[in-house]
């Protein structure tokens, strides 16, 4: 961790962070607000719900500041028809990224084909796209036993999505783990790492990236940014 926190700059890390808002009140106002603190702080990507995409598009349109829309969020129980329809929404609204809830019932249940067979359609829209469209695939961790973990992990990998990511940030049974960071990296070596879910602070940042993740999804980004200046963890 140490390490990480000598060669990280505030711009670097900020450039690992999804300023994320999914509040379901969340109004106009609030997606504008976002926006600029993200093309202020530098942030890779906003990520924000269906509803909002096409406005964050147009406030982010020639910035370097990624849109990221969620499909199938907090639950990941839609069908596979409706998680391609709303990939394909996002995606035309002017997401560059999609994160999509996996469905935790075939992950739990140990049902391979089911779960690849509608990764890989949503990956089909993604990679159908010229620039391709990022896809993360979220296995809420903290509420999948070691096996169901590894199970997940493998389908995605298998599947060649871009990131697997830890959690909604929804799920009552928690979010991001250092453990869980650690073992998706080993389990899905052909896949990066989003850890997602609590982590309020820069400690906990860093650690997550120590660990192997290559993004962080929060809504305390600008918290994150601002105590890692303070601290002198640069």
């Amino acid at each position: 961790m140490h390490d990480t926190e000598q060669q990280i700059s505030d711009k670097e890390l900020a450039g690992c962070i999804d300023h994320t808002l999914l509040d379901a009140t969340a109004t106009k106002e609030q997606i504008e607000q976002l926006c600029r603190e993200a093309k202020t702080y530098g942030f890779h990507t906003v990520c924000v719900n269906g509803r909002w995409v096409a406005l964050a598009a147009e406030l982010l349109a020639g910035s370097k500041v990624a849109v990221g829309g969620v499909v199938s969020l907090p639950l990941g129980a839609e069908t596979t028809k409706i998680k391609v329809a709303q990939a394909k929404e996002a995606i035309f609204a002017g997401a560059d990224e999609i994160d999509m809830v996996a469905d935790l019932a075939a992950i739990i249940e140990g049902n391979s084909k089911y779960l690849q067979s509608q990764i890989q359609a949503v990956l089909k829209v993604c990679r159908s796209m010229r620039p391709a469209v990022v896809l993360k695939v979220i296995i809420e961790s903290a509420a999948l036993n070691h096996d169901q973990k590894i199970f997940a992990c493998q389908a995605a990998d298998r599947c060649g999505v871009d990131f697997i990511k830890t959690s909604t940030g929804m799920n009552p049974a928690g979010g991001a783990t250092i453990e869980d960071i650690k073992l998706m990296k080993e389990t899905a070596p052909n896949c990066k790492i989003k850890a997602a879910g609590g982590i309020k602070t820069a400690k906990q940042a860093l650690e997550m990236l120590a660990a192997g993740a290559e993004r962080i999804g929060t809504s305390s980004g600008i918290k994150i940014i601002n105590e890692f200046k303070e601290t002198g963890m640069t």
